[in-house]
């Protein structure tokens, strides 16, 4: 009796061991469908919160309002002159705690996209570039430069080796599951021309060299060297295509609003005109978008990017500057989450059939082979509604609106 109760006992402590490995060996790749994890395809919705731009004590609340509004994954650049404010002395400390902040993310439930740069852009001061990078001899910036080169692998390196070190990636069993190198540097690069084609490779490669085990991206870099995914920014991406056709189409910047600069206007973004693209994105065969941004927040200090950008960071977002809901657009966009996910299986599963419906009217229909069914239905008149029929069903279409 006694003995085998021990053997039930090793049993169950080499089954529990089993079943840890499994679960902190996890996959991530791609196809030309989608970002695979863990063997499935799937719909990515993500949306951007920086960390810098709120508190430690608001991160969770606006975390689970992102989850509650139907996100996946949770963005961020990472901001190199915070962090390193003088060669080799580093600061992750309060707002600037980005392992306490990923790790935040990761207790909600969520995945993230870190996307390290190191040059952000961001309307942030500098670019994200600290200052005394300026001053290193013989240092010419984002171009095939040794010195520039050596700073940014080394603080790239710094910021993998601590995620790595935390057990953060998702190939560690973490929530990073995708991570950017460099940032929009596309239009720098054809200015650049051979030089700044060296450097784009060098970047991808040494990216690709750190080991993280989940996938690199390159936003608006057409490009982008294999196996580091291209990606477009904008307000509307629906005829972007990657690349290399066994990439999927990914859109690190779907954007919610815009900026404010002194003296200048408070732009505002229709939610129903947001939807729409992201509507239309996904119904040609999108699979991962992200809202630039879900929550802007605030430039405390002197971190906001010049000339004349605001202490506002509030973009117009889902979640406003001060962590409160904004209405209608954050229930609305919760809405379209809930129908795209809805059809997910469907959509990461086969491509679309499309059929004329009238003169601006158009049905993508996406089929499985298991049976799931999902329908596009869109109406391309900017100025009018329309009725169409379906399936036997008619159907009322806003202008520029899809159901």
């Amino acid at each position: 009796m006694e003995t085998n109760s021990v053997s039930k006992l090793l049993v169950l402590v080499f089954t529990v061991l089993f079943v840890g490995s499994e679960l902190i060996h996890c996959s991530v790749t791609y196809d030309r469908k989608a970002i695979i994890i863990n063997g499935q395809r799937r719909i990515l919705i993500s949306g951007s919160i920086h960390y810098p731009r709120s508190t430690p004590e608001m991160w969770e609340d606006l975390i689970r309002k992102a989850k509650d509004g139907g996100l996946d994954v949770i963005d961020t650049y990472v901001f190199w002159n915070v962090h390193e404010p003088s060669p080799g002395n580093y600061n992750f400390q309060g707002r600037y705690d980005l392992v306490r902040f990923i790790k935040t993310v990761q207790r909600v439930g969520l995945y993230v996209h870190l996307r390290i740069g190191p040059y952000v852009c961001a309307e942030w001061n500098f670019g994200g570039f600290p200052v005394w990078l300026k001053y290193v001899p013989g240092i010419s910036f984002r171009t095939d430069n040794g010195p520039f080169k050596a700073a940014m692998q080394s603080f790239t390196q710094k910021i993998v080796q601590m995620m790595k070190n935390e057990k953060l990636f998702q190939s560690q069993g973490g929530p990073i599951i995708l991570s950017q190198i460099e940032n929009e540097y596309g239009p720098e690069s054809r200015a650049l021309g051979g030089a700044g084609h060296a450097y784009t490779n060098w970047a991808a490669k040494m990216a690709v060299g750190l080991g993280t085990g989940v996938p690199w991206v390159m936003c608006k870099q057409d490009d982008a060297p294999d196996p580091v995914i291209n990606a477009c920014n904008g307000f509307y991406c629906d005829d972007f295509s990657p690349n290399k056709p066994y990439k999927p189409s990914l859109w690190t910047e779907s954007w919610s609003g815009w900026f404010t600069e002194f003296g200048g206007p408070i732009y505002q973004r229709p939610v129903q005109d947001l939807a729409f693209g992201i509507a239309r994105f996904i119904q040609k065969g999108g699979s991962f978008f992200n809202y630039y941004m879900y929550h802007g927040g605030t430039n405390f200090g002197r971190s906001a990017g010049g000339p004349f950008v605001t202490t506002s960071y509030d973009y117009d977002a889902p979640i406003d500057e001060y962590g409160l809901i904004r209405e209608p657009k954050y229930g609305h966009l919760k809405d379209l989450h809930k129908a795209i996910k809805q059809c997910e299986r469907a959509l990461v599963s086969s491509d679309p059939t499309v059929t004329s419906l009238g003169t601006y009217e158009q049905a993508h229909v996406f089929s499985s082979r298991n049976g799931a069914c999902a329908a596009f239905l869109a109406n391309y008149n900017s100025n009018s509604a329309a009725k169409v029929m379906f399936n036997n069903r008619k159907y009322n279409l806003p202008p520029m609106g899809f159901t």
